[in-house]
């Protein structure tokens, strides 16, 4: 793993509304939204220094993010850190004890490579593990 923090996801309902504030607060732009048909979900990110933070807004009702938002409201959803390799990432993550949601990588946003860990085996926090593919 490289150690550093790729970005930090935030469920929100409306990314425009979002960019919107978070312009205005911080003076930060997006970089660019991506529409995530298979997951059901519109991102964006905007661009903090070394680091990024994520906006998650769901396309359906049957997203994940749409059911983090009902359940929870909007706010901190995850923390993403990035790494070399996400495949090596999953078998050294399980074999530290930290349950994958998924066997294998899935395709991000912006050509990463990604997985999650549930967030019961990474002390409560939805994790995210970033490979960015060149």
């Amino acid at each position: 793993m490289k150690g550093k923090i790729d970005h930090i996801g935030i469920a929100v309902n409306s990314i425009k509304e979002s960019i919107k504030l978070y312009s205005e607060l911080l003076g930060v732009k997006p970089s660019g939204e991506e529409v995530l048909e298979d997951r059901g979900l519109k991102v964006a990110f905007l661009e903090m220094g070394d680091t990024r933070i994520e906006l998650l807004e769901p396309l359906n009702e049957n997203s994940q993010v749409s059911k983090f938002l009902s359940k929870k409201g909007p706010g901190f959803h995850h923390m993403a850190y990035e790494v070399e390799n996400v495949e090596q990432s999953i078998e050294k993550a399980k074999n530290l004890g930290f349950k994958p949601l998924t066997d294998e990588g899935q395709p991000g946003a912006h050509n990463t490579t990604i997985v999650f860990l549930h967030p019961k085996s990474a002390n409560g926090i939805l994790t995210e593990l970033v490979q960015h593919n060149k």
